[in-house]
């Protein structure tokens, strides 16, 4: 074996075909896991890097620059205390003699041994040199290491060809490989032995069996000689190209969706794009339902035109490239026609029975034990949504919504979305305009789920924004009332989510709706406490908080401002900008400073102060200064803050800085006379109501 340390390492296991969803996350926790093992042994070098290759059949990794031995250590073995080891004339007890048999020294290294006080007794040390690691045995641990660690949910047990043992892994493995530079390396996995043999593709092969030159080779011989792409991302990029220029070809794009794209490089070894179609009499159905059925039970790529319709052509990666594709061109299409038909059937069907139809059938479709079922539920959602429209519009908004609501889960009874339940809404849609209601209820239907994730759009219309509203609020109120609270990283009904939503919507809609007013409108529903709605603002808020930092908000700005929990979230935005406005003013460290000192002494103080000073009572030039600037400066403000214009009102408060340090240079608070204290608690009280009606300027103290 070569002990050339530029030597680089190749390991591959050949298995039968693994999970295409984990495929991506499997490749690169092999590569990773093995790497990391080889480089805590000491066997890499500084710019020693990690390659992952992962195919269907196929986990292996490529290290740059592994050692076939470590290098030596000198380290210092702690023995034993001296009172253990030598007797009172400095000879060796047995016990020491033992200790050194067993390390591989002899007695004469008892003259070598150390002493080194630990503080509380002196201890024998021996300095030895530790042998560095060698690449067989250091590979050996890495590879175990490697399959104990790969991230599979599943294992499958499997007999041995010895027919007795049996090992766990994530498929049967049939294959191992362990190649330094040409060298094969003795290691075993899975009951495997390495070699430098493994299998190209299973029908395209030049070669069934791939004899590899040297670790440097196997991606190269794998394509050349095995008619695979061993890499996931060199296969990702190369279906991705394929797709974009055979939808080239026809004037057409193909469905973005970064999950199928995955899942398909996960399903072959050599990608080849084929076009193929089927009868246009099938876009009579909704193209979500084409698209999902393609999609998801045939991997196809859907074509758009350039207006994002879809078309009667899809595009195949197939995992052979015969010379003549028409059979397999024909072998698709004829698969994906009864899968057609069927949601053709589905839609027909259907739209044989209107929305309102369908309701009384939710009443056999559970929601929650403790809730009910999804007929019960539908009526609170109607309820909230109702109220909410009361709020914002006029009776034809009312009864749009209304309608809406009622009319939201209908389609859950349906077949097409008893098929496909990620279509629930928008078969709604399609199913209320086929029956000719109102495109704002139609859409508000459909969009009554949104925003589904992070990132997602919202409802299109007002209609939409109140039943979203209210289905999220239920679901929320309903599951806190009832004790499902999210734990730790548990959240199995998704209410972070829910939380976020209405936060969103209430935010980004500029929705005039006060916070507390639509909890305890939805807890009517529920007969919740007060408990519950402080339960649900705080979470709601917590939410809301993380949110503000992940959109690099400063924890002290979004602090200052969510402490005073604004009714109206939609002003949240402009209280934040503000904040960061003021903060950036002159005069903002010490008005902070000086607010969070006033907020200490009122707190300290029993009972209510009002913020109200008699002007008789003023004795001392910096509290009558105090109250003048005061007397100016808050109109100011509040007139500010009352239009709206936050970042006028926090930046008026600039003039009150000299006034406000002068004070507290020269004002004693704690004054012995009851009213002169009274007086100055009532100027402070005023001065703090002043300052802390856009954000708690406090918070931007650390």
């Amino acid at each position: 074996m070569s002990t050339n340390i530029n030597n680089n390492l190749l390991v591959e296991l050949f298995v039968e075909e693994l999970p295409p969803k984990a495929l991506k996350k499997l490749g690169e926790s092999f590569a990773g896991t093995l790497f990391e093992s080889l480089k805590s042994q000491g066997l890499t070098a500084e710019d020693s890097a990690a390659t992952a290759f992962a195919s269907p059949r196929r986990l292996a990794a490529h290290v740059s620059h592994v050692a076939a031995k470590g290098a030596d250590k000198q380290i210092s073995q702690k023995l034993m205390p001296a009172s253990v080891g030598l007797d009172a004339n400095g000879n060796a007890s047995p016990a020491l003699l033992k200790k050194l048999q067993a390390l591989g020294a002899g007695e004469s290294a008892v003259t070598d041994l150390k002493k080194e006080n630990d503080g509380k007794a002196d201890i024998l040390f021996l300095d030895a040199v530790q042998a560095g690691a060698n690449l067989q045995d250091a590979l050996q641990k890495a590879i175990e290491d490697a399959i104990q660690k790969l991230p599979i949910p599943k294992v499958m047990t499997y007999q041995l060809a010895d027919g007795w043992s049996s090992v766990n892994f994530v498929r049967p493995a049939h294959g191992l490989v362990a190649l330094h530079g040409s060298d094969v390396i003795a290691i075993t996995a899975l009951g495997l032995s390495a070699s430098n043999q493994t299998q190209g593709h299973r029908f395209e092969a030049k070669n069934a069996i791939v004899i590899l030159n040297n670790a440097d080779t196997y991606a190269e011989q794998l394509k050349t000689e095995g008619a695979v792409i061993a890499s996931f991302a060199e296969r990702h990029a190369e279906i991705e190209r394929q797709l974009t220029a055979a939808a080239a070809k026809q004037n057409l794009k193909p469905i973005e969706d970064d999950a199928l794209l995955d899942e398909v490089t996960a399903l072959v070894e050599r990608p080849n794009v084929l076009l193929g179609q089927f009868e246009e009499i099938y876009l009579g159905v909704p193209q979500e339902c084409l698209i999902l059925t393609m999609k998801a039970n045939q991997k196809y790529f859907p074509l758009l035109d350039a207006n994002g319709k879809l078309t009667n052509k899809f595009l195949i990666v197939s995992n052979i490239s015969p010379a003549d594709p028409s059979a397999v061109i024909g072998g698709n299409e004829r698969v994906v026609r009864p899968r057609l038909a069927d949601a053709k059937f589905f839609f027909d069907q259907d739209r044989k029975k209107t929305l309102e139809s369908r309701l009384e059938s939710l009443s056999k479709v559970v929601y929650h034990n403790k809730l009910g079922s999804q007929a019960e539920r539908n009526g609170r959602v109607v309820s909230i949504a109702k109220t909410i429209a009361a709020q914002i519009g006029d009776a034809d908004l009312v009864k749009k919504v209304e309608t809406a609501a009622k009319l939201s889960k209908a389609d859950l009874t349906t077949d097409m979305v008893g098929e496909f339940p990620e279509l629930q809404g928008i078969m709604g849609r399609y199913y209320a305009q086929h029956e000719g209601l109102d495109d704002d209820i139609a859409f508000a239907i459909e969009d009554h789920y949104k925003p589904r994730f992070s990132g997602d759009s919202l409802p299109r219309n007002v209609v939409g924004l109140c039943v979203a509203l209210a289905d999220k609020l239920e679901t929320l109120v309903g599951l806190f009332s009832v004790g499902e609270k999210p734990t730790g990283d548990k959240d199995p009904f998704a209410l972070r989510r829910q939380a976020l939503g209405v936060i969103r919507m209430l935010i980004e809609s500029q929705l005039q709706l006060k916070f507390s007013q639509l909890i305890a409108d939805a807890l009517k529903q529920f007969n919740g406490d007060a408990a519950a709605a402080v339960a649900i603002k705080e979470f709601c808020y917590d939410r809301l908080s993380a949110n503000l930092r992940e959109q690099s908000a400063s924890p002290q700005e979004v602090d200052a401002v969510l402490s005073l929990a604004p009714e109206l979230l939609s002003e949240i935005p402009q209280r934040l900008n503000a904040v960061r406005i003021f903060a950036e003013l002159e005069e903002a460290p010490a008005l902070a400073a000086a607010n969070k000192r006033v907020g200490n002494i009122l707190k300290k103080v029993e009972g209510m102060v009002e913020a109200k000073v008699n002007t008789t009572l003023l004795q001392e030039p910096a509290e009558i200064a105090l109250n003048e600037a005061l007397s100016k400066v808050k109109p100011v403000a509040d007139s500010a803050f009352e239009g709206g214009d936050y970042t006028a009102s926090l930046k008026s408060l600039a003039a009150l800085k000299a006034p406000v340090d002068a004070f507290f240079d020269n004002v004693m608070v704690n004054a012995d006379d009851p009213a002169l204290k009274a007086n100055r608690l009532g100027l402070l009280a005023t001065l703090h109501q002043a300052m802390n009606r856009v954000a708690d300027l406090s918070k931007l103290v650390s």
